[in-house]
């Protein structure tokens, strides 16, 4: 029979202040198979820990139940003292009774108590049945793959190659660097994007270990985290001959690092007058007009250019006139470029009048330097209500942007300028192939989602593969390099050691039981679980370094075949006929 002990954690007054802790030990203690009740102020502490210890050794206890705050904090903490105690971790359950019982229902004590009671009995029901369970190693192919040649896959690459692992580099294009690469400046370090590009190349070259193919696409992934095998294609570089045919290679990695990119927001035709007023133009397009000026004579479209206008969050924090596109967020790096550039612009054109319409002023951090140097040049803010967008009109050969001033109270401006300069955001690159073939996950901006913004910024779900740079969100250069080398830190965290541990929670099959009608196969989004012949009979397998837990499949299986370990229909069951037992 069962020896199980229960704890039950004041947590300092967050629990005990609305939940009569007392009396939830008493209704444990009523509990069949509950060999020791007690309460403890703070569960977590390590003098705590110890006495866990000690009543496992001198109660001969072999299941424990922690009735305390959320298993995100400390699940892992009681794992690790059940595992010191010499009992399996995984014969360990974790009830949550301050999220879900003493702060959600602190006005009503009576009400949280039961509830706290309810949950308590639910977690001896399940340690009751938990069956010991144990992780998984497998081997990591110390290799990894990093696909897109721009910063963040650059600096991916030389973080990699700097500890030791071998890289293989697929960029799409024909050069490394990406969007970066064509930009004339870049704050706030006064260099080109070249030389920037070019500082990330050098140190490549310094590395050994990666190999790079330009012109290079992925065709085909199988396998799983710690082994997969990809097969990309290489096309020819121009000029070519006509006997060059693109190179198919195969290869085994260990980890796939996803750092595409991004796209530039394209006006629609008559946005803000572009494409059908002169002079409209996107700031990607005024950098090479300004560039091919001479210093003193900007010209835009063959005219003399003396008064401009910049207007902000096109494409950003906005749906388009006809409703079929929505782009909520926010670029980020919108509002330091485009005044970064009106610095750099003035020092070669110190005669020009500047007016920059905004919604937010977003120069966060020590980019605020810059917005105060432009204010100081003369540079005129002028504040919009998102609502109210400016218009832009043609007027006497020139043009007139029109906008309510909100600095002034609201009051309606006519500013006569030479050109409209576009302020265009970030939006994701289609890429429906390699998102097809890698099963990237996506956010409803349409970037590649990860699984936790700040506990897991650039995993995703399917374990073994990460995602950085503008591919994930918007982010300026140095943000893009630093998601960069997060993805490599967790790809080399595995690579270095040339094996991981998979969590034991993974689907099973009894093959008694199974009569391989595919059901499973087609809910597991995951590609874990296949019909295969086992000892002469058709019966569904689970890859477990593909699973997730997720459970999807045993949701679908008509003859309980398939079961998740630590989840089982059985332990489930008996958790829920707990929760339903009065007090």
């Amino acid at each position: 029979m069962p020896r199980i002990g229960v704890y039950v954690c004041h947590c300092g007054g967050n629990i005990s202040d609305t939940v009569d802790v007392k009396k939830v030990v008493e209704a444990a203690k009523a509990e069949g198979d509950v060999v020791l009740a007690r309460d403890v102020t703070f569960a977590c502490a390590d003098s705590s820990q110890k006495e866990m210890i000690e009543d496992v050794r001198a109660q001969k206890l072999d299941r424990i139940v922690v009735a305390s705050c959320s298993p995100k904090l400390h699940e892992l903490t009681f794992r690790g003292v059940v595992q010191r105690s010499g009992l399996n971790p995984y014969q360990y359950y974790h009830a949550n009774i301050r999220e879900q019982a003493s702060w959600a229902h602190s006005d009503d004590p009576e009400g949280a108590t039961e509830k706290a009671i309810r949950h308590v009995r639910s977690g001896i029901a399940y340690a009751r049945l938990a069956e010991p369970l144990a992780r998984t190693k497998a081997a990591f192919v110390p290799k990894v793959l990093v696909i897109g040649g721009g910063v963040a896959g650059l600096k991916a690459a030389i973080d990699l190659s700097s500890m030791g692992v071998r890289v293989v580099l697929l960029e799409k294009s024909s050069a490394l660097g990406g969007r970066t690469a064509t930009l004339p400046e870049v704050y706030p370090y006064g260099r080109s994007g070249s030389d920037v590009v070019q500082g990330l190349l050098d140190d490549l070259r310094r590395n050994d270990g990666v190999t790079v193919f330009t012109n290079a696409t992925l065709e085909r992934v199988g396998g799983h985290v710690g082994s997969f095998q990809v097969t990309f294609r290489v096309a020819p570089h121009e000029p070519a001959g006509h006997a060059d045919r693109p190179a198919e290679i195969t290869d085994t990695v260990g980890a796939i690092l996803v750092a595409t990119g991004t796209d530039t927001y394209l006006p629609k035709a008559g946005e803000y007058g572009y494409s059908r007023l002169p002079n409209v133009v996107t700031l990607p397009e005024f950098l090479e007009l300004e560039q091919a000026s001479a210093p003193g004579d900007l010209m835009i479209h063959g005219k003399r250019a003396r008064r401009l206008a910049f207007i902000y969050c096109v494409g950003s924090r906005q749906t388009s006139a006809d409703g079929t596109e929505v782009h909520e967020y926010c670029s980020r790096y919108c509002c330091n470029a485009t005044v970064s550039t009106t610095l750099s612009v003035l020092r070669d054109h110190p005669d020009l009048t500047v007016y920059h319409l905004y919604r937010d002023m977003r120069t966060y951090g020590k980019n605020e330097l810059m917005y105060e140097e432009a204010a100081r040049k003369g540079v005129v803010f002028v504040r919009f209500d998102g609502e109210e967008p400016p218009s832009v009109a043609e007027r006497d050969g020139g043009l007139v942007v029109s906008v309510k001033d909100r600095l002034i109270g609201g009051e309606l401006v006519d500013l006569p300028v030479d050109a409209v300069v576009l302020v265009t955001g970030l939006m994701p690159r289609a890429n429906q192939e390699l998102e097809g073939i890698l099963k990237l996950p996506l956010g409803k901006d349409g970037f590649y989602q990860e699984v936790h913004p700040k506990l897991r910024p650039v995993e995703t779900n399917i374990s073994g593969l990460y995602i950085g740079g503008t591919a994930q969100g918007p982010k300026d250069i140095g943000e893009s390099l630093e998601s960069g080398s997060a993805m490599a830190a967790k790809a080399a965290a595995f690579a270095l050691r040339g094996q991981l541990e998979l969590e034991p929670f993974v689907a099973s099959v009894d093959g008694a039981r199974c009569a391989a009608g595919g059901a499973c196969v087609a809910a597991c989004p995951f590609g874990a679980v296949e019909i295969r012949e086992v000892d002469g009979k058709r019966q569904a397998t689970v890859e477990a370094a593909k699973c997730k837990g997720c459970g999807a499949c045993v949701a679908v299986c008509p003859s309980e075949a398939i079961q998740l370990k630590g989840f089982s229909n059985d332990e489930i069951r008996s958790m829920i006929k707990a929760l339903g037992r009065g007090t």
